[in-house]
């Protein structure tokens, strides 16, 4: 069997925002067990020119939705962009989960030929199937989830590689 586009998106998606829900779940334990206020890891940031947590897990949930949407033409449900604790970002997870979920597989036919046009800033770029999700979907998702984890690695969680992978 194959590997379809699908496998190379839902599934990748959907196993890696389970696990950015998980280091949310450490989050909060670490910030309760140290007395900390969860929205002081909530606004963390690794630089100052750099986005907060809660921008991460919102940016990690609309690149999965948005490539989905791409590859498939199925509307996705818009978020506002407005969670400030870790119970709404764990929400939000779940809400792209249940809509990951809700995309069938045969929406993804064709989808490695598709072509579609993304507008970046002013910019338009040119995509097709394929290389849109190996070269820009899935390096973005990962960019955002990757952050994620190293704004709480770095606000002393105790996370480590294996909280990341988690099970295959």
């Amino acid at each position: 069997m194959s590997l379809t586009m699908y496998d190379a998106s839902v599934t990748v998606f959907m196993h890696n925002l389970q696990q950015l829900s998980y280091l949310l779940d450490k989050g909060m334990v670490h910030a309760t067990a140290k007395g900390i206020d969860p929205a002081t890891l909530v606004n963390a940031k690794l630089a100052d020119d750099m986005r907060p947590l809660s921008f991460q897990i919102q940016s990690a949930s609309d690149a999965s939705k948005l490539a989905v949407v791409r590859l498939t033409g199925v509307a996705a449900p818009s978020f506002a962009d407005t969670e400030t604790t870790f119970e709404e970002l764990k929400a939000r997870i779940e809400k792209t989960r249940d809509y990951l979920k809700s995309v069938p597989r045969e929406a993804f036919a064709g989808s490695e030929e598709r072509q579609f046009t993304m507008k970046a800033g002013p910019t338009e770029i040119e995509f097709v199937g394929q290389p849109y999700l190996l070269h820009f979907a899935l390096p973005n998702f990962f960019f955002h989830v990757t952050t994620a984890y190293a704004i709480l690695r770095h606000s002393g969680v105790d996370i480590g590689k294996r909280d990341f992978l988690g099970r295959a």
